[in-house]
């Protein structure tokens, strides 16, 4: 890997469909030798994955815009504008939701590098700024989804499981 210093732009990147939100993959690990990734998510009004856990990875989110629900097993706690959440290594359980009626925007930092391959191959290319629905969640479409948390070890559990 070169020792180049990367400037991306507000219109660069990967912009991607996901959990009904718009995500953009600011900087890959293709572009930091698998050491870390950057994901700007536009979290419309009820958008938000459900939960699901990693334990290779340690996720991190600081609230540019707006506010999310975040839930864990221990709780949920609405962060709003500069707030931060840490998601360690190990595998904790967590997910979010926008239950304001305006838009989130979170920037998320994963470390080492590799969920945001997991969102190139769940997500569907997308403008920047363009929503949409969530897809339908037929039996063919849950096989998929099982086979990438198996490939990125992942779990992902129902939307009912932090309540």
């Amino acid at each position: 890997m070169e020792n180049n210093i990367t400037i991306t732009d507000k219109t660069e990147g990967q912009f991607l469909a996901i959990a009904g939100g718009n995500y953009r993959i600011i900087i890959s690990g293709e572009q930091t030798n698998g050491n870390y990734a950057v994901i700007e998510m536009v979290v419309p009004p009820n958008g938000g994955p459900p939960p699901h856990s990693h334990e290779d990875t340690q996720e991190m989110f600081y609230v540019l815009e707006g506010e999310v629900e975040f839930k864990t097993e221990s709780g949920q706690q609405t962060v709003g504008r500069d707030g931060f959440v840490n998601i360690p290594l190990g595998g904790a359980i967590h997910c979010f939701k926008n239950k304001s009626d305006t838009f989130a925007r979170l920037l998320c930092t994963v470390v080492p590098a590799g969920l945001e391959n997991l969102f190139k191959e769940i997500g569907q290319p997308v403008a920047q700024g363009e929503f949409l629905k969530i897809p339908e969640l037929t039996e063919e479409r849950k096989q998929i989804l099982k086979q990438l948390d198996l490939k990125y070890n992942q779990k992902t559990y129902p939307p009912d499981f932090l309540d």
